[in-house]
């Protein structure tokens, strides 16, 4: 059964979202972080499946203003359906093109993007206060932000977290300059109150703002931890993002209050005039149709919404399919052996969120097993520090950067040259131990190859899920 409500809601949104995002392709840029990254590498780390996705040169600079003017149209209502396709499109690619680069929230973003795209929103802010849209569109949002709470909880039900409050033990006493917490971060009794307050917190504030009663003090829950996130370590716009994603759990009439001060700034801007951008209704008897005659019950005459009044066909599966995508996909590490923290198999994608300190070490070594040639490889020769440090922790990397390394001295004259590693890993404060079998050959080594294959065996045991 079809139920409307204000269309307030969903124009706070895609308000809030487009500002994030212009937000923060303008401090990227600001912060050199489009040279230092995809620029300055001579090699990038691709994921699997987009190996096609790469760099495009000085172009790399218009790729960011692309998103950026889409970001901008986005929060003022210009051509969403439009602008927000643009932004999915060119955001993702520019997060393609290393992972390197891969935080969690850069994924929610694409995600999120990619499910604006089949949400109707109003256009522009003057018009939208009298626009009616079906309630499902907003619980969609409500949902999706919800998950990523709710899996960061569950994922922080681990041994590591609550029983050592690792790795915070390590990170929070690092902070003693912070201004009156410097000295409560060095208590252990501390590291186990952020561990066992951020799981609680995780786990229940999607329900304490679903329920009217403890919304207000939900939301001072949710901007009051994620600005300590902010302080205590470096994650960029993600608690921000975070804190207007929340706002989406309010009522209607909230939303109408923010709607109607929007509208005011609203009359600076170009828009498609308040008009649904495919699916919002007017109730005020909507705009004139053919001639001037107002259309049929105040629907939009160019036939954006279906004629049923309910969710399109194409909307509905669109919407449904990412839900359980956002739902299964975060599980696929069930599939895969080994400890999940050492093996990374399923790590990312998954909402598990600042759960690991991993430090490490790898020396690469280059044999020409035709001959008697030997290299030892300064990573520094093709990786930036950054590139280093990530590649010295990660199984997917070790093999990607092998691989790359047998084809760079292959084309140097190595008639079969064979990759070994000598690399060491410390994890959650653990003693380092050895990572890769220093015996076996990674450039022979396929990517359908298990890790557990290759690494060496974990000597702890994490339990949890």
């Amino acid at each position: 059964m079809r139920t409307e409500t204000s269309a307030s809601p969903l124009v706070v949104f895609r308000t809030g979202f487009g500002l994030m995002m212009l937000l923060s392709i303008v401090r990227f840029w600001a912060y050199g972080w489009i040279d230092k990254l995809y620029l300055q590498p001579d090699f990038h780390f691709s994921y699997r499946y987009f190996e096609w996705v790469r760099p495009p040169g000085q172009f790399t600079y218009a790729l960011f203003i692309v998103a950026g003017l889409a970001a901008f149209c986005i929060t003022i209502g210009y051509r969403y359906r439009l602008a927000m396709g643009t932004f999915f499109l060119s955001f993702t690619y520019i997060e393609l093109i290393d992972k390197t680069t891969y935080l969690n929230h850069y994924y929610f973003i694409s995600l999120l993007s990619l499910l604006l795209c089949f949400i109707p929103i109003p256009a522009g802010w003057a018009g939208a206060r009298g626009c009616k849209v079906d309630r499902s569109y907003i619980r969609v949002l409500q949902v999706f932000v919800a998950v990523v709470y709710f899996y960061a909880g569950l994922a922080k039900l681990n041994s590591d977290w609550l029983l050592e409050a690792q790795p915070l033990a390590i990170w929070l006493p690092a902070k003693y300059s912070v201004p009156l917490l410097g000295d409560l971060l060095q208590q252990r009794w501390v590291h186990y109150a952020f561990a066992w307050g951020g799981a609680a917190y995780d786990l229940a504030i999607p329900f304490l703002l679903w329920w009217r009663p403890t919304r207000v003090l939900a939301f001072v829950l949710v901007v009051v931890f994620h600005v300590l996130t902010w302080v205590l370590f470096p994650i960029g716009m993600f608690p921000y993002i975070m804190i207007v994603s929340a706002l989406i759990f309010f009522g209607p009439e909230v939303h109408d209050r923010i709607v109607g001060g929007l509208a005011r700034i609203g009359r600076l801007w170009p828009s498609d005039g308040g008009r649904p951008s495919d699916g919002g209704r007017p109730s005020d008897g909507g705009r004139p149709s053919d001639g001037g005659r107002p259309s049929d019950g105040g629907r939009p005459s160019d036939g954006g919404r279906p004629s049923d009044g309910g969710i399109g066909k194409i909307q509905f599966v669109a919407i449904t399919g990412m839900l359980i995508l956002h739902l299964i996909f975060p599980f696929r590490y069930l599939l895969h052996p080994g400890e999940l923290f050492w093996t990374e198999a399923g790590y990312r994608f998954s909402w598990r969120v600042m759960l690991m300190e991993k430090a490490g070490v790898a020396t690469f070594t280059v044999q020409d097993q035709a001959s008697a040639r030997r290299v030892v490889v300064d990573n520094r020769n093709f990786l930036t520090v950054f590139q280093e440090k990530q590649m010295a922790t990660q199984p997917d990397f070790l093999l990607q950067y092998a691989h790359h390394l047998a084809d760079h001295y292959r084309q140097r004259g190595f008639t079969d040259p064979a990759v070994y590693v000598d690399s060491y890993v410390a994890l959650n404060g653990r003693l380092s131990q050895r990572y890769v079998d220093p015996v076996i050959d990674l450039a022979a080594v396929d990517t359908d190859t298990p890790v557990t294959q290759w690494l060496m065996p974990f000597n702890d045991t994490i339990y949890g899920l």
